[in-house]
């Protein structure tokens, strides 16, 4: 099947597109587990854009717990979170991070991870044309700088995308209950301190950071409402989505698995998984 009849056969799907609200970081990764659910369930998927209230961490998967300045994210007032998806950690600033999801049953999209990277990364690539950004996945790998820090690490040409070598964006992906969680993040401007400021034990210069990373407000300037839209349409017509929100009982979900699991100290430190509540 090429990649035309792929996206032609998702958008004769059910999808909903959701401009959501900023919520705190254990929320935001509990939100990616209940549209699973809900795509099963229900038969609805679901595209979203979204930012960090208050600017948060994400952990990789398996990233230890002492790669990070505590302190100075309780200092400074940055939640911390763990991430299903691996990789390094990003700092997600309240303003200079855009983050989107996209949430679907694995019966419908490539078995093969790289091919359904290709395919969900196209609404991406697609929203970063339409801000002006000459965008593109990375043509060769580059090496960790630091690899505690998911900006710092090897750019990979599979996932990451990148203007002229500098990265933009980083994306990731898991299975969750015969659901594919695609989610990413798109870089508005650029925060070096906290981003550095994070993550302990190193003595990296602002510069190292800068030198390796792009953000759509150097490249292009616009305001970060209309690199959002920008986003929030391209991810809409790739799947002819229809303007969608969270039911109740999704939010009420929610709050309970972020209570139970992403914001506890037992998964966010230490990676321990949580029974299910009753």
């Amino acid at each position: 099947m090429t990649d035309r009849d792929q996206v032609a056969a998702l958008a004769d799907r059910e999808w909903r597109l959701i401009r959501d609200d900023p919520r705190d970081g254990a929320t935001q990764m509990a939100l990616e587990e209940i549209a699973a659910e809900t795509a099963l369930r229900d038969d609805v998927r679901t595209v979203r854009v979204y930012s960090w209230e208050p600017s948060t961490l994400s952990m990789g998967y398996g990233q230890k717990s002492e790669t990070v300045d505590w302190d100075y994210c309780e200092r400074e007032g940055i939640g911390v979170t763990r991430r299903q998806t691996g990789g390094g950690g990003i700092y997600h600033d309240r303003h200079a991070d855009i983050s989107y999801t996209i949430v679907a049953p694995a019966a419908e999209v490539p078995g093969n991870l790289m091919d359904c990277y290709e395919l969900f990364c196209q609404p991406v690539l697609e929203g970063f044309s339409r801000m002006g950004v000459d965008a593109e996945f990375a043509d060769r790998e580059q090496e960790s700088i630091y690899h505690p820090s998911c900006y710092l690490r090897d750019i990979n040409p599979a996932h990451d995308v990148v203007v002229d070598g500098a990265k933009i964006s980083g994306n990731a992906q898991y299975r969750q209950r015969d659901v594919v969680i695609q989610h990413g993040s798109l870089s508005y401007d650029l925060e070096p301190t906290r981003h550095l400021g994070v993550f302990s034990g190193h003595d990296l210069e602002e510069s190292t950071f800068t030198d390796r990373v792009t953000s759509i407000r150097a490249e292009i300037g616009i305001d970060r409402e209309e690199a959002v839209r920008a986003l929030e349409d391209a991810l809409a017509d790739w799947c002819d989505a229809e303007e969608g929100s969270w039911r109740d009982e999704e939010l009420e979900a929610a709050a309970d698995l972020a209570e139970r699991k992403f914001g506890a100290d037992s998964w966010v430190r230490e990676r321990e998984v949580l029974e299910a509540s009753g």
